[in-house]
């Protein structure tokens, strides 16, 4: 069955704008699997004095409206501040490619997600955090839904990597049941210790495997 896609989209899918991924960003986001079919990463550098967002690029993994959500999205979030680029809806981001089949509207939910996920990685590692909630081992899991097992493609979370968390004093722990041997091991480490670092009341982040 062919989909019903506008030439909005088309034109987006086939030519896509600003895509790939910027060099020492000043914050960026992951959304979305693999496994599930569609993943949206987002690339910001933002001036700091004015919170005007100056690049944005974006990758995309997934269908033609996965792409042309990434690639409409960093158009609406251009040149805009991050207070501004925060308002942009799913809706939005839809109604500017045309319309999208309702089968695939989440594609545009997901770009969205990205943006504004990026947008509070900019937050949190520029002391912009306005609720300074405490970190809690929620908060922590929520943020460890995002780093993938690159073996099953699905998150640490549901391939029941981690076994315990631990929070003490700025200090987080999260003991992994995989040998610090394992090929994957620094990758996993590393993209952990990149979605936990920013939060607010974090200073050390420690990763321990089971041998």
């Amino acid at each position: 069955m062919t989909l019903p896609y506008s030439e909005i989209v088309m034109e987006h899918f086939q030519n896509p704008r600003n895509v790939g991924r910027i060099e020492d960003p000043d914050a960026k986001a992951i959304e979305g699997s693999p496994a599930c079919g569609d993943m949206v990463a987002v690339y910001l550098k933002v001036d700091e004095a004015t919170h005007r967002i100056e690049d944005i690029k974006f990758e995309s993994y997934g269908c033609a409206s996965n792409i042309a959500t990434g690639s409409i999205i960093t158009e609406l979030a251009k040149g805009k501040t991050i207070e501004e680029a925060r308002d942009i809806t799913w809706q939005e981001a839809a109604d500017a490619l045309g319309g999208l089949p309702p089968i695939k509207m989440h594609c545009s939910v997901l770009a969205v997600d990205g943006l504004q996920a990026a947008i509070q990685n900019y937050e949190e590692r520029h002391g912009l955090v306005k609720e300074a909630i405490p970190t809690d081992e929620a908060e922590v899991r929520r943020r460890l839904k995002h780093v993938m097992n690159p073996q099953v493609g699905l998150d640490l979370i549901r391939t029941k990597l981690v076994q315990n968390v631990e929070i003490d004093a700025g200090t987080v722990r999260i003991h992994l049941d995989m040998p610090s041997e394992h090929q994957f091991a620094n990758n996993i480490r590393e993209e952990i210790v990149e979605k936990i670092e920013p939060l607010w009341d974090v200073q050390i982040v420690e990763v321990i495997f089971t041998t």
